[in-house]
């Protein structure tokens, strides 16, 4: 009989501890190598643990224990024959060779793609009411408006799984399922996730540590989004991605970080950092909660670069395949609370960064131009920062300077005969 331990590997640098989101396995099947076996949640990530070899599988921890980096959490009997009938898992795509120190495969976005059939051997009479949804069933639920009280989930313990989602909507619900809460007054009490829990403490930190103000303007789209409406078509052909806000945003963003360099620092103990370089965070909210991936030397892109890049990063974000390192660093952050109709707010800053950038929602509203009144599509724009290493003027001036920008495009470059194409790389 041969054993193999297998044990936690590190998800990033600082991580010494991660938390048993939910096995894939049960204890006593077979799994083939670089089988998805368990999500791990560190305190940046979700991440997936891939078998490192065929065989039976025993567990040695169960879900919701928080294990230490290195700690064995299961044991692979290798000699064990593969039953007759076993129908193998997809692999982890792109599954990294096991080297000292490797980062986990990333999440997949539905667990039931890559673990065994669970219907035939653990479906549960768990009570489906309470049964907590996959973060890509979680995902289709909040699109669709689908309570998990009319998903009856076939996962482990009435774990609710993508298809179980599809299911239902596919069924449709019954009058009594759309008349609202069932009103039963029951309780229900969760663990919070280890990811949300450092979201909490990082959240308090800085009420507590920085000196936090906040300054608001207000930006005319109408000039971007004439630009987009005159050069969205031939954008998408030439670059084979969409033209939207946050690039230009973000590119705005890096011009007035190189005019007041200490809104791109932070502070170290008694020294301040600046950094020759703009890596933007760009906030996302996924199933887990706000994700901020980085966009590294934003400064050095164009536009169409910026986008994929945006685009890559959130779609990872939000199928739970992001990794630690795709979210580490970052000199400044950008988020955008007006794709959920915020009017306005006054962000809070991601440490131990000095200031964030918040966008909200564009309405249509009653200006002055040139001495009458104009209807204006018009985003207000909020910059928070630490007022321990920025003061007011550097502050106010960095967010006029963006307003500037945004309201005249051909401002983010110079020297050019035809801006607006030069802009957009056509």
């Amino acid at each position: 009989m041969s054993v193999l331990e297998m044990k936690v590997p590190s998800p990033g640098e600082s991580i010494s501890e991660v938390e048993i989101a939910q096995w894939l396995v049960s204890d006593g099947d077979y799994v083939e190598k670089d089988q998805a076996i368990a999500e791990v949640d560190s305190d940046k990530a979700t991440l997936e643990l891939p078998a490192e070899e065929s065989g039976t599988i025993t567990l040695k921890a169960e879900d919701g224990d928080t294990v230490a980096v290195g700690a064995v959490v299961c044991l692979i009997d290798t000699s064990a024959e593969r039953p007759e009938g076993f129908d193998a898992p997809a692999a982890v795509e792109e599954a990294p060779a096991p080297a000292k120190e490797a980062a986990p495969a990333p999440v997949a976005n539905n667990a039931a793609t890559v673990s065994p059939d669970p219907v035939a051997s653990r479906t549960s009479a768990t009570n489906y009411a309470t049964g907590t949804p996959s973060p890509a069933a979680a995902k289709i639920m909040a699109e669709n408006g689908v309570s998990a009280n009319h998903v009856n989930g076939t996962g482990k313990d009435g774990r609710i799984t993508k298809q179980d989602v599809v299911a239902a909507m596919a069924g449709g619900f019954s009058a009594a399922d759309a008349a609202g809460w069932g009103g039963t007054r029951d309780q229900k009490r969760e663990k919070m996730k280890m990811l949300r829990r450092k979201i909490a403490e990082r959240l308090v930190s800085v009420k507590n540590e920085t000196a936090m103000l906040t300054t608001f303007n207000e930006v005319d789209m109408k000039p971007i989004m004439d630009l987009r409406t005159k050069y969205k078509k031939a954008f998408a052909e030439h670059h084979e991605v969409n033209l939207g806000f946050m690039s230009f945003f973000t590119k705005a963003v890096t011009e007035a970080l190189n005019l007041y360099p200490s809104v791109n620092a932070q502070i170290d103990d008694k020294e301040m950092i600046f950094h020759d370089y703009a890596d933007i965070g760009i906030a996302v909210s996924s199933p887990k909660g706000l994700m901020v991936p980085v966009v590294r030397n934003a400064e050095q892109m164009t536009l169409a670069e910026i986008e994929r890049e945006i685009k890559r990063l959130a779609i990872k974000a939000r199928d739970g395949k992001i990794t630690p390192d795709e979210m580490a660093g970052g000199t400044f952050t950008i988020t955008n609370g007006g794709v959920f109709g915020s009017m306005l707010s006054t962000p809070i800053i991601n440490p131990p960064q000095s200031a964030i950038l918040g966008m909200h929602n564009i309405v249509q509203r009653p200006v002055a131009i040139d001495g009458k009144v104009e209807i204006r599509p018009i985003m207000y724009v909020a910059l928070s920062y630490d007022h321990r290493i920025i003061d007011g003027k550097e502050s106010v001036s960095f967010l006029v300077k963006v307003k500037e920008m945004l309201e005249n495009p051909e401002r983010m470059i110079f020297g050019s005969k035809d801006p607006y194409e030069v802009l957009l790389g056509l």
